[in-house]
């Protein structure tokens, strides 16, 4: 009964919360999203790095979980008959190694060097959430900077995250560390282990009544900028490619309140899914968003890469490599959700010749596999004229002759009403219609005329100018420091 009351209340909390996301996310559109993302990385960070250094002192320093993690083991490893395999409940003698044997490891080195490679391509290329804040960015200037900016803060979960999970199970084994399936179903209502709480196992055991408050807020924080993120960017996706190929003649008010209802939906949607996935082995969650992620990437990362770097693919080729690899690599999904991951408990029934690859190097092979596809494809079919692509692959980066659209006939087809002028809007709409006009994004605010027979204001020289030479040098001498440090931390903890 308890159990059942806390998923309810958690369940209701949960929708709420996501509830709560519909009011900036729906009216404050991509400015919203990008200044309230700003605010919450500043308190996720300032909660992760209070944590982190309650857990340091607290283990007794970096020596101290060296040398103390290897033993963190629970008490209880057997019930009744049945007692769980001694690798099930050991920390592996590599833990603190990034590169680790390539047939027995957990992660394998060449999956870590290649696999990982390839879903961070995705990850930084062609993620639209990623792609949506680079283009929004003020000069390449920006961009450059702001992209080695979020390289410097990648480096920290390591030691605000990682590693208090791993302090989390020296001081608390039996919570964060169980393996009999009756103590995880007590400890944190599964049966199949308890390290998803070990974050928070540290935040209620360690850090006083007066910080939590910080720590649930740097908690829901990261929650709601990945929701309010994925909203905004999943809203413009529809609405610019697939709204605007259903619909050629939206007008922009069309395509504002269509972007709006469609984030409408996709809250529906999460707010239904709250008490599915409360129902459901919430220790396999993780494990579940992550397979999404690592068997759809790579053929998506095929495309990108070949698109760039070679521009005798066509779309033909990139279509059905994309389709294939989508396909294969959505059937080993498929196959471990319907059988279920390997646990202490009981074996995976799945095939070995679907699952007994190891994920990283499935991406590997499933990349090289749409890569093949789509060059092969390409090169059975019609080539892209070059007027086509000046400027958009890498051996015409530096063409100087106009590009011709792809889809120009499509975009003929668009036809946008012309922008209102403040003298021209209703003056008897009622409060409630003008309240309906600004929650759905579509309020005119007046904006300055020119006057008549006056000029458009031309660009300058210094107004084209994306980078100043001070601006470049202190860009490139930063990145260079970033793959300087991401150099050495790889050769400590070989």
């Amino acid at each position: 009964m308890e159990k059942g009351g806390a998923e309810v209340t958690f369940s209701r909390e949960g929708q709420m919360q996501l509830s709560s996301l519909l009011l900036f996310a729906h009216s404050g559109g991509f400015a919203a999203v990008v200044y309230t993302d700003t605010l919450q990385t500043i308190v996720m960070l300032l909660g992760s790095i209070v944590l982190m250094v309650f857990a340091f002192k607290e283990v007794g320093g970096y020596q101290e979980l060296q040398e103390n993690y290897l033993h963190a083991i629970p008490s209880i490893v057997s019930e009744g008959n049945w007692t769980a395999k001694p690798e099930c409940y050991t920390p592996r003698p590599d833990s603190f190694h990034i590169f680790r044997d390539p047939i027995s490891g957990d992660l394998p080195w060449p999956g870590i060097v290649f696999g990982l490679s390839i879903i961070s391509l995705y990850s930084w290329c062609t993620n639209q959430v990623i792609v949506q804040r680079c283009l929004a960015g003020k000069s390449v200037a920006h961009v450059k900077a702001a992209c080695i900016l979020c390289g410097y803060l990648k480096l920290l979960p390591m030691f605000s995250v990682v590693m208090p999970g791993m302090i989390s199970r020296i001081l608390f084994p039996d919570k964060v560390a169980c393996v009999v399936p009756s103590e995880c179903l007590k400890h944190c209502g599964t049966r199949t282990g308890c390290s998803h709480i070990a974050y928070p196992v540290l935040v209620e055991e360690l850090i006083p009544i007066g910080l939590r408050g910080l720590m649930v807020s740097s908690l829901w924080a990261s929650l709601m900028s990945s929701l309010t993120s994925i909203f905004n960017s999943a809203s413009t996706v529809f609405t610019l490619d697939i709204y605007t190929w259903i619909r050629p003649v939206a007008t922009e008010k069309e395509l504002m309140v269509t972007g709006r209802f469609f984030i409408i939906l996709l809250l529906a949607v999460s707010i239904a899914w709250v008490p599915v996935g409360l129902t459901s082995q919430s220790g396999q969650l993780f494990e579940y968003m992550q397979a999404v992620t690592i068997y759809l990437a790579p053929p998506i990362a095929a495309v990108f890469l070949l698109a760039i770097f070679c521009k005798r693919v066509n779309e033909q080729g990139a279509f059905w490599g994309l389709a294939s690899g989508l396909l294969i690599g959505v059937s080993r999904m498929v196959a471990e959700f319907v059988y279920g991951p390997q646990s202490c408990e009981k074996s995976s029934r799945c095939p070995a010749l679907v699952c007994g690859v190891h994920f990283l190097y499935f991406d590997i092979i499933l990349f090289a596999l749409s890569l093949l596809i789509i060059l092969g494809v390409s090169l059975a079919t019609d080539p892209i004229p070059d007027k086509h692509l000046h400027r958009l692959c890498w051996s015409l980066r530096n063409s100087q002759e106009e590009r011709v659209d792809l889809d120009v006939e499509m975009q003929g087809k668009r036809v946008f009403k012309p922008r209102a002028q403040p003298d021209v809007l209703k003056q008897g709409q009622s409060c409630l219609w003008k309240a309906w006009h600004l929650f759905c994004g579509l309020e005119l605010k007046p904006g300055p005329r020119l006057a008549p027979q006056q000029p458009t204001p031309e660009r300058t020289e210094q107004g084209d100018k994306l980078e100043t030479p001070l601006v470049r040098k202190l860009v490139k001498a930063s990145g260079l420091l970033l793959m300087a440090l991401l150099f050495l931390g790889h050769i400590y903890y070989f």
